[in-house]
């Protein structure tokens, strides 16, 4: 299906390409592939949705973009430590607590085993509860900066809105003003006295 779309982008288009930009940004994406995105849902080419992010939409989102790459690098940051984590828990496992002498373990030896194994599990899940809430102070501030941008942006169309209306109201004084200038100038006709006193009307 080819895609034809002549209209212009409305608010509500430049946002949602402005959120979905940044989201691809932060889950380490392709803007490429948040274009193509952007362009099956309002019936648009690839092509436009990156025309209309670099020509308007980008000069308002730099912080924002500039967030999102950095946490784009903490994402990865943390799924390398979470794999290091995941493999250095495996190696505590398969640690035996006794020797391949030993034909049978004691019962001590297997008390400090288990003793080991749940005092590795109390430490990764400490990890990965901070993990959790540091991403959580993350998305909390992505979403205040998003917030922000939104309230700005609003601000600004009801400004330019104010404007407009402001401008229409302008004209409309000015075209009356020049219609009455003319009714006057007919209405108003010149005249002259002659000699024997009679007004003679001086054309114009």
């Amino acid at each position: 299906m080819v895609k034809v779309r002549q209209d212009a982008w409305s608010h509500e288009d430049d946002l949602l390409l402005a959120e979905t930009v940044l989201r691809h940004i932060r889950e380490g994406s392709t803007q490429l592939n948040a274009f193509e995105e952007v362009g099956d849902q309002l019936n648009r080419t690839a092509a436009a949705c990156g025309f209309r992010w670099n020509a308007e939409v980008r000069q308002n989102y730099e912080k924002a973009i500039d967030l999102a790459k950095r946490q784009r690098k903490q994402r990865k940051q943390a799924e390398k430590h979470k794999l290091q984590g995941s493999s250095n828990l495996k190696t505590v496992k398969r640690k035996p607590t006794y020797t391949s002498t030993q034909e049978h373990p004691s019962i001590d030896s297997i008390i400090a085993q288990l003793q080991e194994l749940k005092s590795d599990d109390l430490r990764v899940s400490s990890q990965e509860a901070d993990k959790l809430k540091e991403e959580n102070e993350r998305l909390r501030g992505e979403k205040e900066t998003l917030e922000s941008e939104l309230e700005r942006m609003n601000k600004d169309y009801q400004a330019l809105q104010e404007d407009y209306q402001t401008f229409i109201s302008i004209m409309e004084r000015a075209r009356k003003m020049v219609v009455l200038d003319e009714d006057s100038s007919l209405s108003s006709p010149t005249f002259k006295m002659e000699k024997n006193g009679n007004l003679q009307q001086i054309a114009k």
